[in-house]
């Protein structure tokens, strides 16, 4: 080695030092072995903390950590991005992907009881759950720092993903996936793409980025919108006339409809009215935006929810469960005292919230807290094409909110060698879902639909979501 490398060598250790130490006031962290709701201990590793970013550290985002339940040293390290955008970690934790579940047959306790969720992906991989800024129980000391928006949020995971390696180094040559469902397909790519860049620049610590996962992504506001039109048709919500009609009325375009095309509006009037009343998270479920079904019965006869007040008929068992009611639950535990204490909350931080109130909904404006400022992640997917990088899209096949249609269409816009066409995958001998296989030199795509899932796939068909991203962690075909 000569004089000039040791020299580099030794300033990049002494640097890298400064940064541990740096960033090791930036994290807190607690071990817990307990939960209310769940008996004994529990059955996997799970961490809680807050990570300070920006300046000062003047924004906390508080984390649940859970070790891999099978091989912690060599499996993936994941971090998953809730969607929203801005909402709490803990949705995802209980509802979708995370180690527990409620025990929906047996809710009637003040604070609900846990199960083990067979199909959780930290069986085949370590996940971090972080909660947005201003939701759950990460907070701000002051009212700037609760200003973000798209990039400033790609940017803070990044900044996030730095401090806690740092503080976290056994798992530093894990491979790191980056994952989410819903607005995160905006947020991920950025999230990646500044990840790569900030390798490429020699930042400290390294990353080691392997790809990135996706579930009914928002990429892009147009196509995905624009989609749902001839998804509803497809699935016999709209009659051929109608779809046909509505289409000619508006060039095809339902988004940026002119106020005074007459033809068109009274076109998509008629769509409204058809599907207006259907649950566009999973078409096939009830709608609970206006329920009144629970209200035909006599509700002196059933238990109640401990929050709502809402009527708990077995759960999950009967004509009257609404999934909403599953989300109630996280609300009673999460508000908890007992369970603040548990995951060592910082008392009169925050008071625990499910989503802040800046959600997006087409043609909303940036609000005072948050600044949509990227209305399509295709260019990043693009740039994404051109980097030694892995990525897993995939659908729900029976979400409007962003179909598959929507999804399969921006895909094409990449322009990637078609290695495998359109085939079935299995879980248990059963058609699970069809996927197809896409690359471009040191990128490679694979798209898959989940047959019968709804807009959270890894939410309504746990099993195979959990067999699809196994596979997929291995680099085998689904």
């Amino acid at each position: 080695m000569t004089k000039h490398s040791t020299k580099t060598h030794s300033t990049i250790l002494i640097l890298y030092i400064l940064l541990i130490n740096l960033f090791q006031l930036s994290v807190s962290r607690s071990f817990i072995t307990s939960l209310p709701g769940f008996p004994g201990k529990l059955p996997f590793k799970l961490e809680t903390g807050y990570v300070g970013l920006g300046e000062e550290d003047d924004l906390q985002l508080f984390y649940y950590f859970v070790e891999s339940e099978r091989n912690p040293i060599d499996d993936p390290l994941l971090i998953w991005i809730t969607g929203g955008p801005g909402c709490s970690a803990l949705r995802p934790f209980f509802n979708q992907l995370g180690p527990l579940i409620f025990d929906y047959h047996d809710t009637y306790e003040k604070i609900p009881k846990l199960l083990v969720n067979p199909y959780s992906w930290t069986k085949v991989a370590s996940v971090i759950f972080v909660d947005a800024s201003g939701s759950g129980f990460s907070y701000a000391n002051t009212k700037d720092g609760l200003k973000t928006s798209d990039t400033l949020t790609s940017a803070s995971i990044y900044e996030f993903l730095r401090k806690w390696l740092t503080d976290h180094p056994a798992f530093l040559n894990n491979p790191l996936y980056v994952s989410g469902l819903s607005y995160s397909g905006i947020t991920v790519p950025v999230m990646v793409q500044d990840i790569i860049n900030g390798n490429e620049a020699g930042n400290v610590p390294g990353l080691n980025i392997k790809g990135y996962m996706i579930g009914n992504p928002l990429t892009d506001r147009f196509i995905d919108f624009n989609s749902r039109i001839k998804f509803a048709h497809n699935f016999a919500l709209l009659s051929d006339e109608l779809y046909e009609s509505t289409k000619a009325s508006c060039n095809g375009d339902y988004v940026n409809v002119n106020p005074a095309n007459g033809f068109c509006n009274r076109a998509l009037a008629e769509v409204d009215k058809c599907l207006k009343d259907l649950n566009e998270h999973q078409i096939l479920e009830l709608n609970c935006d206006h329920m009144t079904v629970l209200q035909q019965w006599n509700k002196n006869s059933f238990k109640r929810n401990p929050v709502t007040g809402r009527v708990l008929a077995q759960l999950q068992d009967s004509d009257t469960w609404c999934r909403v009611d599953d989300y109630e639950l996280v609300i009673a535990w999460a508000t908890d005292e007992a369970v603040q204490k548990a995951l060592h909350v910082r008392e009169g931080t925050t008071e625990w919230s499910k989503c802040n109130t800046d959600h997006y909904y087409l043609g909303r404006n940036d609000t005072d807290t948050y600044k949509y400022d990227i209305p399509s992640s295709i260019a990043y997917h693009r740039n994404l094409t051109k980097k030694n990088c892995r990525a897993l899209i995939y659908s729900g096949d029976h979400d409007m909110v962003f179909p598959y249609i929507g999804t399969r269409q921006w895909i094409r816009t990449l322009g990637l060698t078609v290695d495998r066409t359109w085939k079935p995958w299995f879980v248990k001998g059963q058609v699970a879902g069809y996927t197809e296989l896409f690359s471009h030199d040191d990128y490679s795509l694979t798209y898959a639909t989940v047959k019968g899932a709804g807009h959270a796939a890894p939410e309504t068909k746990p099993e195979q979501c959990l067999a699809m991203v196994d596979r997929w962690f291995a680099d085998t075909r689904l």
